[in-house]
């Protein structure tokens, strides 16, 4: 009598180990549901051509529950359906029953298995050369040098497809991709037509490739050794096989860096235009297009076919010259139209599309409020101070004080009676110097409000630069240079403006405070400055436009916004156009002697110089004072009748940065 161990062995034997992966693993559990261990598994597993190993096994046997879900009547069932006779009942008398599978670990066959262990060396050398008369050799007119099929005298060799349906490759032509000397996988070509080509499993084709002819001065790039017979025949040159359009551009790189000198043209299947192109240009080659009216896929073999040889050899001597790409942006001055394009200003004479600019004053200088002034005409679209403005979406960047440029805005719109729009505050702090974060956010930021704004960014201002480099060591080009290089790749990405106010030195004719490259890196520096003859705004620098040396009078005026919690009025100044003061000369106020123009010109009347002197007593020592009230008066910035001191008045000043 034939046990119920002995029954599920017969059974389990006569399943075909070869079968797809889910039914494998079914089988499996219901071989372990009736009671067969280990090895009984390993052992009928190991018996197909497609075996992955005793590891693999297993850890797949090892994953097998006893959840019930899978029986041994699915074993039998699988059986059953591959011819198997229940050794139990349908025995004939006289007969012997099927050969139980044995306990202990047999030495199965020893195919040329699809796992890691299906070497192509190994592959290759069980190999023997092939034929002309090879049906797909003959078939696509092709030359069996350098290839061989796989003999049925070898031991079996079984490959799924990418529907994993097992296809035993005996007397499949054999293409072998190779790197130098290096045979790194093999393709694999059935005599008959419609089945896929299929490559060694977990072979790497990497840099490899196969080549049809000898390259020399020239070599065509195809995706298969059907094309590359085609080209090679037309053309007499080496036709060089990339075994699939997605490793041409990793074999054309290899040919260049192999073949440095050589013309390297890519012919490419219909449909791969656009990729055959770029390929071409990263290798300095050419390409070949197929007729625009061809289906997808149409190849040089196909139109060898179609339309012969000798027409195949004509469109392959008319390769298309790719556009080149450097590494870099380059002009030739020969290639120059004679059409000049003229800068595109985004404010007339002073800020250009796409650049970046610096605008530098004393505390107090009023260069907020001039910038806001000017960055609100940006916004709406307005003439600002004579000169047209281009509209678009203006972000600012208000590190410094939010609250303050907030209050200077609506400001504006109260004197101006308008609403502003595209105008975004970024109230956030923004760091240019510690990393990519705030940059990478920054960009994001821009880019969404354009979206939701419908228009492009024009204008970003970045108040000030000091906040924005916070931890940077100013005088430091180290330190700054991290700086600009974010300034440079904001401007750039966002395709805007990119201005930074900036602090003063302490030598007023050194320019702005801290490292020079900073000015360099920019197209455009503006100095705004104050004097008692009023205060202007002057481009010290201008890179494309001819307005270096404008200077721009402004003055500021007091706007009422309500009442602070104590009852007094609560101001803040908008900016209003005025005659450009005379360029001064000499030295610059000093901070004493500034804080007495201030004050004078708040008072709005004269005063006693002792009621000034004790205006300043918490901050100044009496002589100090004195002393600069005397010099204030010797320049003419100061008037002074029988004691009494005061200022021109021509705007009055509150919180002017």
């Amino acid at each position: 009598m034939v046990n119920e161990t002995e029954r599920a062995a017969d059974a389990l034997n006569h399943i075909d180990a070869g079968c797809a992966r889910d039914e494998w693993v079914r089988a499996g559990m219901a071989a372990k549901s009736a009671g067969l261990d280990f090895d009984d598994f390993n052992n009928w597993s190991a018996s197909a051509g497609n075996y992955a190993g005793e590891n693999e096994c297993r850890t797949v046997w090892k994953s097998f529950g006893d959840s019930g879900a899978v029986t041994p009547a699915t074993l039998y069932g699988m059986a059953f359906a591959q011819g198997w006779k229940d050794p139990s009942k349908s025995r004939a008398k006289g007969t012997r029953p099927n050969p139980p599978l044995t306990r202990t670990k047999q030495t199965p066959q020893t195919p040329v298995k699809q796992a890691a262990s299906a070497n192509a060396v190994q592959v290759w050398e069980r190999c023997i050369p092939a034929t002309p008369a090879e049906a797909y050799i003959h078939r696509k007119q092709g030359e069996p040098d350098g290839l061989r099929v796989y003999p049925a005298s070898a031991s079996p060799l079984v490959i799924h497809d990418k529907d994993m349906k097992p296809h035993n490759v005996t007397g499949w032509l054999v293409v072998p991709c190779w790197s130098g000397n290096d045979l790194q996988t093999l393709q694999f070509i059935s005599p008959e037509k419609g089945i896929q080509k299929l490559n060694l499993p977990k072979g790497k084709f990497n840099d490899g490739f196969f080549t049809v002819g000898d390259v020399t001065d020239c070599a065509y790039i195809a995706e298969g050794i059907g094309q590359a017979w085609a080209i090679n025949q037309a053309t007499g040159k080496a036709a060089v096989v990339t075994f699939g359009s997605v490793r041409m551009a990793t074999v054309a790189k290899a040919l260049r860096d192999k073949f440095p000198a050589a013309r390297l043209v890519i012919v490419p299947d219909k449909g791969m235009e656009d990729k055959a192109a770029k390929i071409a240009a990263d290798v300095s080659g050419q390409w070949i297009a197929m007729p625009a009216d061809k289906p997808g896929n149409y190849d040089a073999n196909d139109y060898a076919i179609e339309f012969g040889t000798g027409a195949l050899s004509d469109l392959l001597e008319h390769p298309i010259e790719p556009p080149i790409e450097y590494p870099l942006s380059v002009a030739f001055a020969d290639e120059l139209t004679g059409e000049f394009t003229p800068p595109d200003e985004i404010v007339e004479g002073v800020l250009t599309a796409g650049d970046g600019s610096i605008l530098y004053g004393d505390s107090n200088s009023g260069k907020t409020f001039f910038v806001i002034d000017m960055a609100c005409a940006v916004a709406r679209g307005v003439p600002w101070m004579g000169k047209q403005t281009e509209p678009g979406l203006v972000i600012y960047l208000a590190a410094e004080s939010p609250a303050s440029v907030r209050s200077r805005i609506q400001a504006y719109q109260r004197h101006h009676g308008v609403r502003v729009p595209n105008f975004a505050i970024v109230q956030s702090p923004i760091d240019l110097f510690d990393g990519d974060a705030d940059t990478d956010k920054l960009i994001q930021l821009v880019k969404q409000i354009e979206w939701q704004k419908g228009q492009p960014a024009r204008l970003i201002i970045g108040d000030t630069l000091a906040r924005l480099s916070a931890g940077a060591n100013e005088n430091a080009g180290q330190d700054m240079g991290l700086v600009v290089r974010r300034f440079d790749r904001i401007r750039a990405e966002c395709k805007a403006h990119f201005l930074l106010i900036h602090h003063s030195g302490k030598n007023a004719a050194a320019g702005a405070r801290g490292w020079s490259g900073v000015r360099a890196a920019v197209d455009t520096e503006i100095e705004v400055t104050d004097s008692p003859a009023g205060r202007c705004c002057e481009i010290t620098k201008q890179r494309d436009l001819s307005t270096k040396g404008d200077r721009i009078g402004f003055k500021l005026h007091v706007v009422t916004l309500g009442l602070t919690k104590w009852k007094s009025p609560a101001t803040s100044c908008v900016v209003m156009p005025a005659d450009a003061p005379d360029k001064q000369s000499g030295k610059r106020i000093s901070e004493v002697g500034g804080a007495i123009v201030e004050m004078l010109r708040t008072k709005g009347t004269g005063v006693k110089k002792k009621d000034v002197v004790a205006h300043f007593a918490e901050r100044y020592v009496s002589s100090a004072v004195y002393r600069e009230l005397k010099k204030l008066v010797e320049g003419g910035q100061v008037k002074e009748l029988m004691g009494v001191v005061s200022a021109e008045v021509s705007e009055v000043r509150n919180g002017a940065n």
